[in-house]
């Protein structure tokens, strides 16, 4: 699938504005427009680092985003650049330059810390760019990082102990890459050549002692060690004179250090080679709308005076998708029911089988669609199983604890009397239930469907009926052996009638109904015949009495069958959505294990070089953590229940 992507140029995402963080809408409305799933790269560094020259690299431009030419921070809050992936199609690449940190013009520490934790929070791949080697300066301007806890948090409600692990901060934080400029070094150590990421591991290195002086020095490497596992280092030296690098957009790489030139290449092609896409806890892709949502909901909390929180985006997240995925499975099952369902049906079953094929389909879209449910809400909207507290079975309990309402609807459950009566007047004065949408979908379809058959069937008869009519308004059955004629016309009638095709379920019911009607007619040509004798007709009243009975005894054993069919229904429903929950909640306990073991081997390899370096409190807090994190793998998993 070819990049959807077409930016000529960065737009600024984040404003930062008298010290307020704006977003900006072009920005979001760019981002609403990738389908794809997305790659982002964030730099953050001191301001005049040449940050943005990585970033137009990246870009595979010159020019893009602001390099600057003086001492001031040229960048102001977070720009963006959309650009097609070089290496994977299938992905956007979208960057990140921000603002240069510790500009004194600013004074505002606080700034420079949202910006960095939202680098951090948007990213899934975090480069930080400075000057020269990594020494302890190096690590006191990148004071922020120990300060990221107390800028993000990563759940909504913390562990008991109100502390929050960095395994929770892990799963969602970036990989880390340091960028060192202008670096001047021979990568030795004991005299041996190291390579860059040797280098920063050495840089990382904890030192002895319990003095304030030896904390502050180890806080920011064990945070670094801590947050980001993944970590890489590139080395490049300065790119051309001093006087030149006002120019830098404008040479050309032949005019540019050939080593510089070649270390830039093999940044670049790391970042396209080995940059995750931007994933969710849970293993959920990031593609340009869900990435328009964070940026929405971390700036709007930041704003607000709150920690953004990482679980919260994600839910908030999570819930505008999973109203998407119920508003998709609905519109599957409307277009799916309005190409094959043909009314009226024969049936109740031939509709309730429909039905049950395509709400399978529709509930199979939800869930390709849907992610964190928390406690199903989403899908119990969808369509919840047909699970009550009353006495009854399970799926013996489904249509008389909606009843008579959902039951009336569908057709089943009258409120019988001396005679049966149309169902659909049944259904007026009962109050409704709340349904699932699905179920609603299908009472309206099996309201429609009776409406369709009713329709039908009364014009069939007028239409086969109506030589009848026209006898009794000429007196044909008016006059000596007029009855005889009568019953055997109306016998000859239905008889038709009963061979029309595609009458629908209320055949019988709208067939007796009509022959009611005419009861008076019938008791009125009975009365005049004079070639009948009194007991004839005692005999005749009682044989339309006990046919009139027959009809409704069938009527009452067709409703049975229907309730049996609409219970059959929802059993099968529900185990059908039993199954497909099950499924779902396998796979997502298979990825968060998944994502578990991946932090606990990171945290089980941090154990071992704490060990090796003889830190044995830093290795008693990691070790509380390391047991921490398996308590929560050894959980057993939620059984599926839907109620």
């Amino acid at each position: 699938m070819a990049s959807e992507t077409h930016m000529s140029g960065p737009e600024c995402l984040i404003e930062n504005t008298n010290g307020r963080l704006l977003v900006n809408p072009k920005a979001l409305k760019i981002l609403s427009a990738i389908q794809q799933p997305v790659v982002v790269v964030a730099i953050v560094g001191l301001y005049r680092t040449g940050k943005s020259y990585l970033m137009n690299k990246l870009a595979g431009e010159n020019k893009g985003f602001s390099l600057g030419s003086t001492v001031q921070s040229h960048t102001k809050g977070i720009w963006m650049w959309c650009v097609p992936h070089p290496k994977k199609p299938e992905r956007t690449l979208v960057l990140l330059d921000t603002e240069g940190l510790g500009d004194v013009e600013k004074g505002d520490n606080q700034n420079d810390s949202w910006i960095f934790a939202l680098a951090i929070l948007l990213s899934s791949t975090f480069v930080y760019n400075s000057m020269g080697t990594i020494n302890q300066q190096a690590m006191d301007q990148l004071h922020y990082v120990t300060e990221l806890t107390d800028r993000i948090r990563a759940k909504a409600s913390p562990d008991v102990d109100g502390v929050e692990d960095s395994a929770d901060f892990v799963s969602f934080f970036p990989d880390f890459v340091w960028t060192l400029r202008d670096f001047s070094l021979d990568l030795e150590a004991d005299g041996q050549s190291i390579t860059a990421d040797e280098y920063l591991e050495n840089s990382l290195k904890l030192k002895k002692g319990t003095s304030q002086k030896d904390k502050n020095f180890n806080l920011p490497r064990l945070c670094i060690r801590k947050f980001f596992p993944k970590k890489k280092c590139f080395i490049f030296d300065r790119p051309t004179d001093r006087k030149k690098l006002g120019q830098l957009e404008e040479l050309c790489d032949d005019k540019l250090d050939p080593e510089f030139v070649q270390q830039a290449a093999v940044f670049c092609s790391y970042i396209f080679r080995n940059s995750k896409t931007k994933t969710l806890s849970g293993g959920i892709k990031v593609n340009g709308p869900r990435l328009e949502t964070l940026v929405q909901t971390y700036v709007s909390a930041i704003n607000s005076g709150d920690l953004p929180c990482m679980e919260n985006a994600v839910l908030a997240l999570s819930e505008i998708e999973n109203t998407a995925a119920v508003k998709k499975a609905i519109a599957h099952y409307d277009q799916q029911m309005d190409q094959k369902l043909q009314l009226p049906t024969e049936t109740l079953q031939e509709l309730l089988d429909l039905h049950r094929t395509i709400e399978k389909e529709a509930i199979e879209v939800f869930m390709r669609m849907s992610w964190k449910d928390i406690d199903h809400l989403f899908q119990k909207e969808l369509a919840p199983p047909p699970l009550w507290s009353s006495g009854f079975g399970r799926a013996g309990s489904a249509a008389m604890a909606h009843g008579p309402s959902c039951s009336v609807e569908c057709g089943i459950f009258p409120h019988w009397g001396t005679n049966p009566c149309p169902l659909h007047r049944q259904a007026d004065s009962q109050p409704l239930c709340h349904q699932a949408q699905l179920d609603e979908k299908r009472d309206d379809f099996c309201k429609k469907n009776r409406k369709a058959s009713s329709d039908r069937c009364s014009a069939l008869l007028k239409d086969i009926f109506s030589p009848l009519e026209e006898g009794v308004k000429e007196g044909i059955y008016s006059k000596p052996g007029g009855y005889r004629l009568f019953i055997e016309k109306i016998q000859e009638l239905k008889k038709k009638y009963l061979q029309e095709p595609r009458k629908g379920i209320q055949a019988e019911e709208i067939l007796q109904e009509y022959l009611k009607s005419k009861e008076s007619v019938t008791a009125a040509i009975l009365q005049t015949d004079q070639t009948l004798s009194e007991k004839d007709r005692l005999i005749e009243v009682e044989r339309v009495k006990a046919e009139s009975a027959q009809a409704a005894a069938k009527m009452l054993e067709e409703m049975q069958i229907k309730n049996q069919q609409m219970m059959e229904q929802k059993e099968k429903s529900y185990q059908e959505h039993v199954k497909q929950l099950t499924e779902k909640m396998e796979r997502d306990r298979a990825q968060l294990l998944e994502e578990q073991e991946r932090t606990l081997s990171l945290k089980l390899q941090e154990q071992r070089r704490l060990l090796q370096e003889g830190f044995q409190e830093e290795n008693r807090r990691l070790h509380e953590e390391i047991q921490n994190l398996q308590k929560k793998m050894k959980k057993p998993r939620k059984q599926c229940c839907l109620s």
